[in-house]
């Protein structure tokens, strides 16, 4: 089958180029070509010696077409030593068509010019289209974010990184009393890109005890703030991949924002990294400094907002008009478990787009099964090893569970060496697994998903050939390894594929309401991109940011909720400078109610496991920032609104006001937390009925209205009334739904539906979420 697909290939080649000589001058040019031989077979640990040698032999073997050894040195501009067998060359037609008869060539074809795709997200959400930027983009509208200011509270950052030159960039806005605060490092450094940085480290010190003066700096040594912050406000960088995937140009939603690094979490103590003291006093310089936006890629678990620093440190900033973007948390795809859930903050969960890096398992039956991975090393190309599950690896005092999870210890290197290892996802870090499985003297890891995981799969840079299976796959991967006498698989080399369907899809570990701390308000708020995003790291950790990683890079894949946060923190950012006179309730509010909830076949928007999502996991749904900047109607708040929902919550007069810092009174009327005017509707006990009243302001052209619903089950809607009448900018309408559970409608679980205004240009959808007693 191979030699006949050889002969194919080398046909077809032989009448491409053939054509091409008929039509071309006498006077022959040479093109550059790919000559591609297949896989070395030196392994993982050759030498220079071994790569010198790889290179002569490509010398020799192109010399024997040229004629001598002395040309080929001339033609050929990459030799492919490492992993990869072949070579780049400058060639004429015909010689590339004598080269590809040989039957130790694969093949050979013409160095075509192919387009730049990172980060993908911002292409996948409409902001370019394959690289190029159109007219009607909200980057063009926005100058990039020009001027806008977005602060970062995370692990500092990393002030070398391309992400960050202020080349091009004017003076740093006058408005900005941030400082450059290095500390004890003298190399740390701020431009007019970079504005300011500073670092909060008391609170830590005070659970860890005495720091030394590596602490004393705002430089990032994790990677996951340099991340965060170049996703949201990062320049254009081209070339940039990992280990050579995904290459392309990384960008922030902001280009041409300004940004500032405020350094609160640190090494974990206790599995905790950032501590409320240090939260709170970053969220009290950031205001000062004159932040536009800041971006919050941390909590906890949703407590009451007068317990949580986040929560008061965002109130503070929104009544500054500062817009704060939270994640969701990465504690799903149980329900209940959102963090970061107070009214005046954004709050994003994590799903996936258009672009994998597929690594293939393929079993000794011929079964095949796609998986992800950024593995650098490859196993030599369709050879088979043996294959078993780690279980089968245990070592002798092992725990037979921590041995299914490939954790620190478990596995026997008897056992496992030259084996391809089957672990489980769970418990310990993914790359750990395959740490682990390397220190047993495995040559590869399959990595197979739990129940709870079910088809989410992340492209992690292991440190060994590996990819990762969804929970389907994983089933039948363990039935072949119990039903087959000597089971054999091998791990194809991972590749970047685009345009990849269904996405987005729900990532299994993001956060899901319902909010347990206000139930009336709907949280997450919005679903943006999470998973394998590439942006800016560190380059005092590897990519895995594990002890035993030497590896360096300067852009990392990184998934999370804390990935797909800066991503609305950058479209935020855009708005300031489009929009500077909106209020942060406005900016969620075009956030919320142009979003998406279907994918890219049309088709409803699924979890993990492609079961239909809900508002619990995508809140109003996928955000789409060309359509954020013209949202025709928005729900507006102000800090009176929030004072007025505290009081609702049952909080003090006493409490309100401290928290206000100024005089304030709570309504003499009680205060339905059901008609808080938020961009979603929530109605977590429905009796009967109910009749929740939201007020939107006119943002756009003056325009006709009209009500369009799409009903719960078992739930009856009416709008009142069913079209609103806008005749100029900034003029408010206020309408009632009332919301009736139907005779006979079983009490239980909730139940969605939607709510659409729409002057046949814009429309503004609403969730309504319900749940009957």
């Amino acid at each position: 089958m191979r030699e006949s697909g050889a002969i194919s290939l080398y046909l077809l080649l032989s009448f491409l180029l053939s054509s091409a000589l008929l039509h071309r001058p006498t006077i022959a040019t040479k093109r550059s070509y790919v000559v591609y031989l297949g896989a070395h077979s030196h392994g993982f640990e050759a030498s220079l010696a071994d790569f010198d040698q790889v290179r002569e032999t490509h010398y020799e073997f192109l010399g024997s077409y040229l004629g001598s050894k002395v040309k080929a040195k001339v033609a050929i501009f990459y030799s492919y030593t490492r992993h990869i067998n072949g070579f780049a060359a400058m060639l004429e037609d015909t010689e590339a068509v004598q080269i590809a008869k040989h039957p130790r060539v694969v093949s050979v074809f013409l160095n075509r010019g192919r387009k730049l795709h990172t980060t993908r997200s911002w292409d996948f959400m409409g902001l370019e289209d394959n690289g190029v930027i159109r007219s009607n983009s909200i980057w063009k509208k926005a100058r990039f974010g020009e001027n806008t200011i977005i602060g970062n509270l995370d692990t500092g950052v990393w002030p070398e990184s391309k992400s960050f030159i202020d080349k091009g960039m004017g003076p740093i806005p006058s408005k900005w009393k941030g400082v450059c605060q290095n500390g004890a490092d003298a190399s740390f450094h701020c431009n007019r890109k970079l504005i300011g940085a500073r670092y909060f480290n008391k609170g830590y010190a005070s659970v860890v005890g005495p720091l030394n003066s590596s602490f004393e700096s705002p430089r990032d040594h994790e990677g996951h703030g340099s991340h965060t912050l170049s996703t949201a406000g990062g320049n254009f960088v081209s070339d940039v991949s990992v280990f050579g995937y995904g290459n392309g140009t990384a960008k922030g939603g902001s280009p041409n924002a300004r940004v500032a690094a405020y350094k609160v979490c640190f090494p974990p103590v206790n599995g905790n990294e950032c501590f409320d003291v240090d939260i709170l006093a970053a969220f009290d310089m950031a205001i000062h400094d004159g932040v536009d936006v800041l971006s919050v890629s941390l909590g906890g678990d949703a407590v009451p907002f007068f317990n949580d620093s986040v929560a008061i440190g965002s109130f503070h900033a929104v009544k500054h008009g500062i817009v704060v973007v939270c994640s969701a948390g990465n504690s799903g795809p149980d329900d209940a478990t959102v963090s970061n859930v107070a009214t005046w903050q954004i709050t994003v969960g994590a799903s996936t787009m258009d672009r994998q890096f597929p690594s293939y398992l393929v079993l000794g039956n011929n079964m095949r099964f796609k998986g992800e991975s950024l593995s650098a090393k490859a196993l030599p190309k369709n050879k088979l090893f043996p294959v078993i599950s780690s279980l089968e690896a245990k070592a002798a005092n092992a725990d037979a569970k921590d041995a299914q999870l490939c954790k620190a210890k478990s596995l026997d290197p008897a056992k496992a060496k030259g084996k391809l290892l089957v672990c489980l996802r769970g418990d310990n870090a993914r790359v750990d697994k395959g740490q682990e499985a390397a220190l047993a003297g495995a040559v590869g890891m399959v990595l197979a998903n739990n129940i709870a995981s079910g088809n989410e799969i992340i492209a992690d840079p292991h440190v060994l050939p590996a990819t990762h299976i969804t929970y389907t796959d994983g089933l039948t991967v363990y039935r072949y390894l119990n039903s087959t006498k000597t089971p054999m698989a091998y791990i194809t080399h991972p590749s970047t594929q685009l345009d990849t369907k269904p996405a987005p899809f729900m990532a299994a570990f993001s956060s899901k309401g319902p909010n347990i701390i206000t139930p009336e308000i709907l949280k997450p708020d919005i679903t943006a991109p999470g998973v394998s995003i590439i942006a800016a790291y560190t380059e005092s950790q590897g990519p895995t940011n594990q002890d035993f990683d030497t590896r360096r890079v300067r852009y990392n894949c990184v998934s999370g909720t804390s990935m797909s946060c800066p991503h609305v923190s950058g479209i935020a950012g855009l708005l300031k400078t489009l929009h500077p006179d909106w209020s942060p309730a406005a900016i969620r509010s075009a956030i919320m109610t142009t979003a998406r909830t279907r994918d890219n076949t049309v088709k409803p928007i699924t979890n993990a496991s492609h079961v239909k999502a809900t508002p619990f996991s995508y809140g109003a749904g996928h955000v789409q920032p060309n359509r954020v900047m013209d949202p025709g109607l928005v729900y507006d708040l102000t800090t009176t609104d929030y004072l007025d929902l505290l009081c609702a919550l049952g909080y003090t007069k006493s409490q309100v006001e401290k928290f206000s810092e100024a005089p304030y009174t709570c309504p003499s009327k009680n205060i339905s937390l059901i008609n808080f005017n938020y961009p979603s509707i929530t109605v977590p006990n429905l009796h009967g009925s109910i009749t929740v009243t939201r007020t939107v302001k006119n943002v756009g052209s003056p325009a006709t209205y009209m009500s369009q619903v799409s009903k719960p089950a078992g739930v009856s809607v009416l709008v009142r009334p069913k079209s609103l009448k806008f005749k100029k900018i900034g003029e408010e309408k206020m309408f009632k739904v009332t919301l009736k559970s139907k005779k006979g409608r079983v009490a239980g679980d909730y139940v969605f539906g939607q709510l659409k205004w729409s002057d046949g240009k814009h429309n503004v959808r609403s969730p309504i979420v319900v749940k009957t007693i």
